[in-house]
């Protein structure tokens, strides 16, 4: 017969040991190859996900930085706190569309423009062709009787 030792209900409690960060290269505009943290987290059933915070942080930092804006600048005009702003850019927090809306307006770039670099880069990710250009159904604006 096996007796076994009691089991410590704190260490039920623990965090589990943290996963080995994974590593992607990044090609900027400039040509230089960066190695950066994924955008991907582990789901359960140990499948790959794409985290959208990150791909989303990461672009409104690299279009701020393009502009050698600092985050207090941006911050003061997007009318956000610089920690809010920081943890948004780093993916730590999940931006709500009115403060996505306010952080392009303080960089004086379309809402559309981010989002469709945010698709292309998430596309990629997934392994798939980013779309091009997207088609035009219709240009003829029909008037109200």
């Amino acid at each position: 017969m096996t007796v076994s030792a009691p089991t410590d209900p704190r260490r039920a409690l623990a965090r589990p040991a943290p996963l080995p960060a994974t590593f992607v290269v990044d090609r900027y505009r400039s040509g230089n190859v960066v190695i950066s943290p994924d955008r991907r987290d582990v789901a359960k059933g140990g499948r790959s996900v794409i985290v959208l915070r990150r791909v989303i942080g990461d672009e409104l930092r690299r279009r701020r930085q393009d502009q050698g804006r600092t985050l207090r600048e941006v911050s003061s005009a997007a009318r956000v706190s610089l920690g809010y702003l920081s943890e948004v850019e780093r993916g730590q927090k999940e931006a709500s569309s009115e403060l996505l809306a306010s952080i392009c307006t303080a960089l004086q770039v379309p809402l559309s423009t981010v989002m469709r670099s945010v698709s292309d880069e998430v596309a990629v990710l997934e392994g798939v062709a980013p779309v091009t250009d997207l088609p035009v159904v219709g240009t003829s604006v029909v008037a109200a009787a």
